[in-house]
Order: C-alpha cells, then sequence, then structure tokens
C-alpha cells in the first residue's frame, strides 16, 4: 500500500486565525486531518471550543482573544513556541456606497482585514516563532483584486492592500527561508456573505454568472491551503492562488 503523500502536513504545528467560523474553520479541520497540530484562535470561546473538538489527532489547543487588543496578541504569543506555518483567515466584509465610506469605516475594515494579520505576522518573525522552511498564508479576495462592483471599495482596497504584503514579505522574509503566499478566494458559502446587504435575489443573480454555476464551499478553499502549508510547494512564495469558479477568467 502506497504512504508516501507530499501534501502530509504530519509533524506540522500550525496556526490558524479566525478559525471559530467559516473558511478558517475548514482550514483547521482539514489541516489536522493531514496530520497537523493545530493552534486554533478566535473571539468566540463557544465556537472555537466546538472546532478543537472537531479536529483529528491530538495536541492541539485553543486560543480566546481579539487580535485588535495588544494584551491579547502577546497572550498568543506567548503560548507559541515554534510554528511550521500560519493562515490567517479572520476578516470582516462590507457593502457600502463610496460617498457613505467614512474615515471610521475604513479604518475599522483596514484594522480587521489588514493591520492585525500583517502586525501578528512582523510579531512572529520578530520574536523569531517561525521555523526556517515554514509557510505564511493570507486568505485575501479576488474581491479588489480580480473583481471590482459597487459598493465593495473598503473591502476590496483592504484586500488589495493585503495582496501587496504577500509579495513584499515574500521577498523579506526568503533570507529567512519563509514563505509567504495567499488564497484570493471567490464568493464561499460562509456566514460572511450572508451578513452582507445583497438579498438572497442578488447573491442568487451574482452565483449564476460564475462559469461552474455554484458559489465555492469552505473545503475548496482548505485544500488550497494544505498544499501552501505542506512540503508540495517548497519552491512557491509572492504568488495569490485564484479560487474562483471561473468567474474571473470571464
Amino acid at each position: 500500500m502506497l504512504c508516501y503523500n507530499p501534501y502530509s502536513l504530519e509533524g506540522k504545528r500550525i496556526l490558524v486565525t479566525g478559525a471559530s467560523s467559516g473558511i478558517g474553520k475548514s482550514i483547521a479541520v482539514e489541516c489536522s486531518k493531514m496530520g497537523a497540530q493545530l493552534i486554533i484562535c478566535g473571539r468566540n470561546q463557544e465556537r472555537l471550543e466546538e472546532v478543537l473538538s472537531a479536529l483529528e489527532g491530538t495536541g492541539h489547543q485553543c486560543v480566546i482573544g481579539d487580535l485588535l487588543q495588544n494584551e491579547d496578541i502577546d497572550s498568543l504569543l506567548s503560548q507559541i513556541s515554534q510554528l511550521d506555518g500560519v493562515v490567517f483567515s479572520a476578516g470582516k466584509g462590507l457593502t457600502l456606497p463610496f460617498q457613505f465610506s467614512t474615515r471610521e469605516k475604513f479604518d475599522d475594515i483596514f484594522n480587521i482585514n489588514f493591520f492585525s494579520p500583517v502586525e501578528l505576522l512582523r510579531l512572529l518573525v520578530k520574536k523569531k516563532k517561525l521555523h526556517s522552511n515554514s509557510s505564511v498564508v493570507f486568505i485575501v479576495s479576488i474581491g479588489g483584486t480580480g473583481r471590482f462592483f459597487v459598493g465593495n471599495s473598503i473591502y476590496g482596497a483592504s484586500k488589495a492592500a493585503l495582496q501587496a504584503m504577500v509579495r513584499f514579505c515574500a521577498q523579506e522574509l526568503a533570507s529567512k527561508k519563509v514563505r509567504v503566499n495567499g488564497i484570493n478566494p471567490g464568493m464561499v458559502n460562509t456566514p460572511l456573505i450572508r451578513k452582507g446587504t445583497l438579498t438572497d435575489e442578488q447573491l442568487e443573480e451574482d452565483r449564476a454568472k460564475y462559469p461552474l454555476k455554484r458559489y465555492g464551499e469552505p473545503e475548496d478553499i482548505a485544500y488550497a491551503a494544505i498544499y501552501l502549508l505542506s512540503n508540495a510547494s517548497s519552491w512557491v512564495t509572492g504568488q495569490s492562488i485564484i479560487i474562483d469558479g471561473g468567474i474571473t477568467s470571464k
């Protein structure tokens, strides 16, 4: 029986932020199936503990915290020894016409989608928490990088900034043997898309525009994260993988 698997995460310690729901939850669960030991982080203790109980294997850990708070970041860092991988999945959406896009709205979205993950990565690097040959994965988006539509300027701009940081960090951290990549999903069936201003009819109309005639599932994104975290992608850095059911190919 063949047991060779270049996508195995056996023996790897991986941090996943935003792991209490949606894409982050799926990434954590699927990585555990591939043999990884997980540190999962989120703000909702009940949901995070449910995810912890769903992970396969042993040695996993959950850390409750808001990564916009310095004390919570310090607490997380104090509980991390060394990591082989990080997935920054925490994020927030917003649909709002540009004329109503105040500085406060920009600050709110950028703090969560951009500044929080970038600052945590900076501290992980500074405090030497990342092993040589480790992998960093940012969940970006095609919104602001591949698709541009009315009402998405704040969210899209935050994701465009994050995609630029993927490339800058890939260049700077290559000397430390740390790879940095992004995943740019299209619309994925998560609670996030239900928190916006789009109606079910508008979502159905948008879904019909996708060549594969469906939105993605969280697992579709998790499998790409596994690839980027595994040794199978050891020569991949500074890239953003588009997983969007073909919508940006039109």
